[in-house]
């Protein structure tokens, strides 16, 4: 363990405020699934604990929503420590099955899915894609090859003010990232195509997509999400008003890790009613897609999902969100008759 993580470690307090809002320990009730019991694991792993399965479990069962940070007296930052934690549990080749299964889907196919397919299926037109462009539409794997409609959407939008996309585009490495891999392979092939369009800036419609370019990525371009790019242009995008209302999700990576709370709210009230989610914004819940949960503990994932459902309000038209990880979690936990959609078809449904 580094220092400085040692250090924070030792900050903790075990004062159980996090237990509060854990979403995998509300669903569990173990300690070990909380962020306190993560912490007093990482401290026995760095005093020579042994990684037997439970304590992998329990390490890979957070999903880093930030919640317990953003409650955190202490000030610590548990999401950055379990990211450690797992990184250091991979080095010495201490990993989970999922974990092992999903890494290896993205290193040899360069997508989360393990697919050979053509990830630009959804762009019918080739000469579409500049050579040269200000703007880069990171598109991710999620819309790449599941919501390839919104991708189109998205892509529709940016094109307007001469985006152009990667044309050979691979996963921006967040999953592996959060997981404890990594993921540098990734990271030079993509930010070298990026320098070769010359892009000043890169837009993200995927929440995960976003943490990662930013904070993960050389420092030399811009990064925004989609709703930061079109609320700048909101009065050149002729939108009209729609009779409905609908609820926002603030995605975890998008809204705590980025502070992206406004600008979507922004675009949605521009065309339709907003109604709130019994949390929202900072205290926002997670969908529990999050972290490698989804698709190493899929029904604790769903578990969280189900309680993030019942936090809409009654009556709304749909559930609006900024990030397919999001879309999928919910929709799979079973959001009935309210249809979750990203926030770019939302605004597609508005266009004269």
């Amino acid at each position: 363990m580094l220092d400085e993580d040692r250090k924070s470690v030792d900050q903790c307090v075990r004062c159980g405020a996090c237990r509060s809002v854990c979403p995998a320990f509300q669903e569990s009730g173990w300690e070990s699934t909380g962020t306190r019991g993560r912490i007093m694991i990482l401290k026995g792993l760095d005093s020579c604990l042994s990684p037997d399965p439970q304590i992998l479990d329990s390490l890979n069962s957070c999903t880093t929503c930030a919640l317990c940070t953003e409650i955190c007296p202490a000030g610590i930052n548990p999401p950055h420590l379990i990211e450690s934690g797992r990184r250091q549990m991979v080095l010495k080749g201490a990993m989970t099955g999922k974990q092992k299964s999903l890494a290896g889907n993205i290193l040899s196919s360069g997508n989360t899915f393990g697919l050979s397919d053509d990830r630009l299926s959804w762009l019918t037109d080739k000469r579409l894609i500049l050579k040269k462009a200000e703007y880069a539409y990171f598109v991710g794997c999620m819309n790449s090859y599941r919501y390839t409609e919104t991708a189109a959407r998205t892509f529709s939008f940016l094109q307007r003010f001469g985006a152009t996309i990667l044309p050979a585009e691979k996963c921006c490495g967040s999953p592996l990232m959060r997981m404890g891999f990594d993921a540098q392979k990734l990271v030079q092939e993509n930010s070298r195509q990026i320098k070769e369009i010359g892009a000043s800036t890169v837009i993200t419609g995927c929440a995960g997509c976003h943490t990662t370019l930013k904070n993960s990525y050389p420092e030399d371009f811009e990064v925004k999400s989609v709703s930061e790019f079109l609320v700048e242009h909101l009065s050149e995008l002729d939108l009209r008003k729609l009779d409905f209302s609908v609820s926002y999700h603030d995605p975890c990576h998008l809204g705590r890790h980025s502070r992206i709370y406004d600008q979507p709210r922004k675009l949605i009230e521009a065309v339709c009613n907003l109604e709130e989610m019994k949390t929202s914004r900072e205290s926002a819940r997670c969908c529990g897609g999050g972290g490698g949960v989804r698709y190493g503990y899929k029904d604790l994932s769903l578990r969280m999902a189900k309680r993030r459902l019942s936090e809409v309000p009654e009556g709304v038209d749909y559930i609006v969100t900024s990030c397919p990880l999001c879309i999928r979690n919910l929709r799979d936990a079973g959001a009935g008759e309210v249809k979750v959609i990203d926030l770019v078809d939302l605004l597609a449904m508005a266009l004269p």
